[in-house]
C-alpha cells in the first residue's frame, strides 16, 4: 500500500512537470495595464505573429474611427520606432473613447518598458508612463452636480 501511494505521488509530479513544458510553447508576450479616468486597458505585446493592433477583437482603425484617437494609440510605438514589430492585443473597458485611447497608450508604453528597459527614459520624458490622476469629482448631496447649485428663486 505504501508503494502505491508513492507511485501515485510520483505520477502526479510527472504530470505537473509535463504541464509546465507545454506552457513554455506558448508565444512570448509582455503584458501591462494602462489606466485613465475609469478606463482600464489590458495590453499584450507579442513578438511573434502577424503585426497588427487588435482592440476588443477588432482592428484599431475600426474600433477608433477618429484619426486623432488612432494617433494617440500608436504615438508611443512611433516614438520608439517599433510600429511594425509587434502584434498587440488589447482588452479595454470603461470610460469614453478618448479615455480608452489614452489608457491603451499608457498600457502599450508600460509593456514597451517591460520589453526593453532602455525605452523608459524617453517614454517618461514624453509623459506616456505617467498615469493621469484626474478623475471626475463625485456629486454632492443638495447640489445638481459636483459643484453646481440649484438655481436660486426669489419667490
Amino acid at each position: 500500500m505504501l508503494k502505491t501511494i508513492k507511485e501515485e505521488k510520483s505520477k502526479k509530479a510527472e504530470k505537473k512537470k509535463g504541464a509546465k513544458k507545454s506552457v513554455s510553447k506558448l508565444p512570448r508576450y509582455f503584458e501591462a495595464i494602462g489606466r485613465r479616468k475609469t478606463s482600464l486597458a489590458r495590453v499584450r505585446l507579442f513578438t511573434q505573429g502577424e503585426k497588427a493592433i487588435i482592440i476588443n477583437e477588432k482592428p484599431y482603425q475600426s474600433y477608433f474611427f477618429d484619426s486623432n484617437l488612432q494617433q494617440i494609440i500608436i504615438s508611443s510605438l512611433e516614438k520608439m520606432k517599433v510600429i511594425d514589430k509587434f502584434r498587440i492585443l488589447v482588452r479595454v473597458r470603461g470610460g469614453g473613447i478618448h479615455s480608452q485611447a489614452e489608457a491603451i497608450r499608457h498600457g502599450i508604453s508600460r509593456a514597451l518598458v517591460k520589453f526593453n528597459p532602455d525605452f523608459k527614459k524617453r517614454l517618461r520624458r514624453v509623459g506616456y508612463l505617467t498615469r493621469d490622476p484626474r478623475m471626475r469629482e463625485r456629486k454632492k448631496f443638495g447640489l445638481k452636480r459636483a459643484r453646481r447649485a440649484p438655481q436660486w428663486q426669489k419667490r
